[in-house]
């Protein structure tokens, strides 16, 4: 890294003022999460934070998330974001601040590059208006979407791309957090004319395709919402086996935000048929809560969760290069 006088040190100055400026408006969660990292890391994260912000907003016509417009160019718009990137991983100026900041951050520490192409698969798989037939379908996109982030997220906070076992667990962090975001999405998604509910689940259910918003069905999707919960729980509980492999102020992020964002599906769990009325999110005292909680577990988390706990055979385990 430069020092603090050169241009480049100014450069990065900008680039992570905006991208702080960016969680700060596209996820109050996980910007209250960020500050409990050091300087270097909670910067390093608001960079890629960034990056996954804004090709979200590319490919869903968005804002800093918010209702999603829905978009006619799928497939330009997928070109313009796979360009950029592969642009910003050479080093080569995109003259946009999230794709450059998040080139800047691969390159700090050294990303490997192809978790930010699986990112971008997910992407893909929206823009061909594709749907899961099965659970594996389902799991498969939320690593592309999600789980590739937490790869990504492991590795920024100091763990060695090589070691699979500490990847898997943040692999499942990042499952559970899509699992939740599914669960309480379903309307959302289903007005944007998505459906990320596998068509066996539906089809188990006797919901034709296109009717698991209508209000007849609403017990049956429920029994969907509460599945999607406990499969988040089973992730989230799976994810904090990795803590220990993190520096205390990183772990302890983690594990804020893992009781933050676990709380979204727990709630549409609770709220049962009324899950859609309003949407789910986790108040501001509960995110203090899980802060504080999170603070008392981090000394003792290798012991509470130990890294050398087998993985749950039935958890769904990330591809491998």
């Amino acid at each position: 890294m430069t020092d603090s006088h050169s241009p480049y040190a100014l450069d990065r100055a900008a680039l992570v003022a905006f991208a702080r400026d960016s969680i700060a408006r596209g996820s109050k969660s996980f910007a209250l999460a960020s500050k409990l990292f050091d300087r270097q890391t909670r910067e390093r994260a608001w960079l890629l934070y960034g990056w996954c912000r804004k090709c979200d907003d590319i490919a869903d016509g968005q804002d800093h998330g918010g209702l999603m417009q829905g978009v006619t160019d799928g497939q330009a718009r997928l070109s313009s974001m796979r360009v950029l990137t592969d642009a910003a991983l050479r080093g080569d100026p995109t003259g946009d601040p999230a794709f450059d900041g998040f080139g800047l951050v691969m390159r700090e520490c050294a990303i490997p590059a192809r978790y930010a192409h699986d990112l971008i698969e997910g992407f893909a798989l929206d823009a061909q208006d594709w749907r899961p037939r099965s659970e594996a379908d389902m799991l498969r996109y939320c690593y592309h979407v999600a789980g590739a982030v937490g790869c990504m997220m492991a590795v920024l906070m100091g763990v060695d791309p090589q070691d699979d076992a500490t990847l898997d667990r943040a692999c499942d962090l990042g499952l559970a957090f899509q699992l939740a975001n599914i669960a309480r999405d379903i309307s959302e998604d289903e007005a944007a004319g998505r459906c990320y509910l596998p068509v066996e689940w539906l089809v188990e259910m006797d919901i034709p395709p296109g009717e698991h918003m209508k209000p007849w069905a609403r017990p049956q999707l429920t029994i969907l919402a509460r599945r999607l919960a406990r499969m988040a729980a089973d992730y989230e509980a799976s994810a904090r086996h990795g803590t220990g492999a993190l520096p205390p102020r990183a772990a302890w992020a983690v594990l804020a935000a893992a009781g933050i964002y676990g709380g979204i599906a727990r709630e549409v769990a609770r709220r049962g048929e009324h899950a859609w009325d309003h949407r789910v999110i986790t108040a501001k005292s509960a995110k203090v809560g899980w802060v504080l909680r999170a603070a008392s577990q981090v000394a003792g988390r290798s012991l509470r969760w130990p890294a050398t706990s087998p993985r749950p055979a039935h958890l769904w385990t990330r591809p491998r290069e």
